[in-house]
């Protein structure tokens, strides 16, 4: 099997798809777009999360993350890692939260480098698939969250406030 044959993996629960967003978060070499209701019980604050994201963040400087999510409290108060990683590259990483007629929308899904994702059924509902080397459903999801993305506004910024 070559490496770049299409692999696709079903998620039967939580730890199933906290490992294959640990996955794709290491399969992004460009770009990588995350959706999710609010990101919580997914990983985003582990360290081993911390330290991918980094990396790839670090490996060039045009690498870019898209975090999109309904719901961006958890993100900016309880998951510190991810507000260090916002804060170190702001002009390479972009959160946003969807607007109320985006609320409907109940599937998280990810993708990498217009080639990999990670998808939910539901919010509510753990089962899901990880694909690896498939472009053609890849570029479907990245164009449904690009459409999401334009609708939506940043709500994180790196911006401090204080005296």
């Amino acid at each position: 099997m070559s490496d770049d044959t299409l692999q696709h993996t079903r998620l039967d629960g939580i730890a199933d798809y906290t490992a294959a967003l640990d996955t794709l978060c290491r399969l992004a070499r460009r770009n990588l777009y995350l959706f999710d209701k609010d990101f919580d019980s997914s990983g985003f604050n582990s360290e081993t999360r911390y330290e991918t994201l980094r990396g790839f963040l670090l490996a060039n400087p045009a690498n870019r993350l898209f975090v999109l999510a309904h719901d961006t409290r958890y993100l900016s108060t309880l998951c510190p890692r991810m507000m260090m990683l916002l804060h170190q590259f702001g002009s390479s990483m972009f959160i946003h939260q969807t607007p109320a007629n985006l609320q409907q929308i109940t599937e998280p899904f990810s993708v990498a480098d217009d080639a990999h994702y990670v998808r939910r059924f539901h919010f509510d509902d753990p089962r899901g698939i990880l694909a690896q080397h498939d472009p053609e459903n890849a570029r479907v999801l990245k164009s449904r969250f690009m459409e999401m993305w334009a609708a939506s506004h940043p709500a994180t910024s790196t911006t401090r406030l204080g005296l």
